[in-house]
């Protein structure tokens, strides 16, 4: 789905929740905050078991940022203070963000939906409590300035990172290696691993007689997954009872496939494969 701006995560999946039957499963594999826009990928039914698969996936955005001051939430949301000090010019921007790519260690923002005690780091940062967070590492594959508009301060970017990554963060410590401030004031998934904003569609056209037309079949949700395909007969009798499979040597976790559909998603153990997760039913 691609998610408009201004509406949080929960209510995007609620509102395609009431197109489904009732008593069906739905859930998605990224929180995006509710100034952000774009993909937002929604697993329904049996579907939801491959959550994992799809949340550890490498993401990319197009990011806009306003230079020349702070927000207490890294983003337009948030508290904005201005800073008197010169702007950097587009070359400088452009000089740092090498420093920016790679392997980094990422401090979360304090308005964010991680924990501490069991208390969301937002809910503190609303009650005026600040903690400390532990660095995370992240890696960024891709930070390259698209525009700059020195009139308006505004810088816009285009983002590849992996899973955890926050934008926000990266956009207010690029700002502090140039001794100035900015946050986020548009952000915008364009892709989930291979799954993109052009295949999604906004919840405003998504209809309970069409909404099957837009739901894409689990075998391809997890196609950056190797696949194993087995008879029909290993399928009813062995896979879809959760049991084990002689082993596949393949690294890490696979599909299962047969007839063109995916049965479960194993991986290999010591000397066969042991299912982590079955579709069907047995």
């Amino acid at each position: 789905m691609g998610k408009p701006p201004g509406r949080t995560s929960t209510k995007a999946v609620t509102r395609v929740k009431r197109l489904l039957p009732k008593k069906s499963r739905i859930g998605h594999t990224g929180t995006l905050d509710p100034l952000a826009s774009g993909l937002l990928v929604l697993l329904i039914g049996r579907a939801t078991r491959l959550s994992r698969y799809v949340t550890s996936l490498d993401k990319s955005y197009t990011a806009t940022a306003r230079f020349g001051a702070v927000s207490d939430t890294l983003d337009a949301e948030g508290n904005i203070t201005d800073l008197d000090i010169p702007l950097p010019p587009d070359d400088a921007i452009r000089d740092a963000l090498p420093t920016f790519t790679g392997d980094l260690l990422q401090v979360p923002p304090m308005a964010s939906a991680l924990k501490r005690e069991g208390v969301r780091l937002y809910e503190l940062h609303r009650r005026g409590i600040s903690v400390e967070r532990e660095s995370r590492p992240v890696k960024v594959h891709r930070f390259v300035l698209t525009s700059f508009d020195a009139a308006k301060k505004s810088a816009t970017f285009e983002i590849s990172c992996s899973s955890g990554t926050y934008v926000r963060t990266l956009i207010n410590d690029l700002a502090t290696s140039l001794h100035t401030g900015a946050y986020l004031t548009a952000l915008r998934r364009i892709s989930v691993g291979h799954l993109t904003l052009g295949e999604a569609q906004l919840p405003s056209n998504l209809l309970p007689e069409t909404l099957h037309n837009h739901i894409i079949p689990p075998l391809e949700v997890v196609a950056h997954l190797p696949g194993v395909k087995v008879s029909a007969e290993v399928g009813r009798r062995v896979v879809c009872h959760g049991g084990r499979l002689a082993s596949s040597r393949v690294d890490g976790s696979y599909r299962v496939i047969c007839g063109g559909e995916l049965l479960a998603v194993y991986r290999d153990g010591e000397d066969e494969g042991r299912a982590e997760v079955v579709l069907c039913a047995g």
